[in-house]
């Protein structure tokens, strides 16, 4: 025992640790091998000793601050399941090497009516490239002056809400005219999911795909940020997932600047750009409810730390009208973070439901 105490394991440098996340009752952490990419969760009290794995501490130094912390000493036994399992996953230094990344999957996955095409062979790489050419746009001063004149466009627009809505029903009945705001919001789209992957790069986080997702006849870009979850500035967190949506609003602003230009009247290029600004702001602000698949359910689970909100919080009410004993053995933070998304988030729904229903109905009689 005294032989196993004294040794100074570390692990490897590139093994990522996420921060705490609520996980239906329980708090967990996420452990990633960025090579093979495999990860599994861990509770508080093995993040406390994996996150002391340094290779400067003794196994009886950390049990001693373990001990302090939790009240409780490790026997071998623990020590040695710990050890075991770091081991047999190839994240301590020294030992095994882990294994090499498999060969990438074929470019094209799926069929005709559904699936993805891989578009660059290193996303990371390319991504990195696009990071560069724009680094001297994303220094904090520039991006707060480019977001006062996004909220500054989103007044004026919102000032004019009956022109836009009416611009909407007339694009609606000129195919023209729509195939064009299509075609640039399909762009918007592409432009939202670089983003994300630019942001993850200016913030420490890596890009594992970028590509090109279908189901007919919907097909749009995707850029895959790998290790978000384990960057350890929650802002960075939220950054990256916002990005897309302020990447939707600068998009607009030359648009905006063109349609703030023309005449008001019945000008078809004023109509066709007042329809596309209503539609790309709607596609911006939409994408930040807090419902799942969107980017503001993503910030917000950074921002409040949970993983799995939806399902989580859906599993908890039905528990609670199930067994209501079983139910109060949830912390009472959570308790209460599960029973507030459970009915904001249908409230959300019902009020999009209803602002749909009216916008189509006011842009179906204009």
């Amino acid at each position: 025992m005294t032989g196993l105490l004294d040794h100074r394991p570390a692990l490897r440098p590139d093994v990522l640790l996420s921060p705490p996340l609520l996980d239906g009752p329980a708090t967990v952490h996420l452990v990633k091998d960025p090579v093979s990419g495999a990860s599994f969760e861990i509770g508080p009290k093995e993040h406390f000793l994996v996150s002391r794995l340094d290779g400067t501490r003794s196994l009886a130094e950390i049990g001693t601050e373990y001990g302090r912390a939790f009240g409780r000493r490790l026997g071998e036994g623990n020590w040695q399941q710990l050890l075991a399992l770091l081991g047999s996953r190839r994240l301590l230094a020294g030992g095994p090497p882990p294994p090499a990344p498999a060969p990438s999957g074929p470019s094209l996955r799926g069929g005709l009516l559904r699936g993805t095409l891989r578009l660059v062979a290193d996303a990371d790489a390319t991504t990195a490239r696009l990071h560069r050419a724009l680094r001297p746009l994303l220094h904090p001063a520039v991006l707060g002056v480019l977001l006062l004149g996004c909220l500054a466009m989103e007044t004026v627009l919102a000032a004019s809400l009956g022109e836009l809505a009416s611009a909407f029903g007339w694009l609606l009945r000129h195919p023209v005219p729509l195939l064009a705001v299509a075609t640039l919001m399909w762009l918007s789209t592409a432009l939202h999911e670089f983003a994300h992957g630019v942001a993850a790069r200016h913030v420490g986080g890596t890009v594992g795909e970028i590509g090109l997702r279908w189901r007919l006849p919907v097909a749009i870009m995707y850029c895959t940020v790998d290790n978000y979850r384990f960057l350890r500035r929650r802002r960075h967190q939220l950054a990256v997932a916002a990005a897309g949506a302020f990447a939707n609003l600068l998009f607009l602003l030359p648009f905006c600047l063109w349609w703030a230009a023309l005449p008001a009247g019945e000008d078809p290029t004023r109509r066709t750009l007042g329809a596309l600004l209503l539609i790309g702001s709607a596609q911006a602000l939409v994408n930040l409810i807090p419902l799942p698949l969107l980017d503001g359910y993503t910030m917000l689970g950074h921002g409040l730390r949970v993983t799995r909100l939806a399902p989580a919080s859906s599993g908890y009410l039905r528990l609670r009208m199930r067994d209501r004993t079983a139910a109060a053995a949830y912390p009472p933070h959570a308790r209460r973070l599960y029973v507030g998304y459970g009915i904001g988030s249908a409230v959300l729904v019902l009020l999009l439901a209803a602002g749909l229903t009216g916008a189509v109905w006011y842009a179906a009689t204009t």
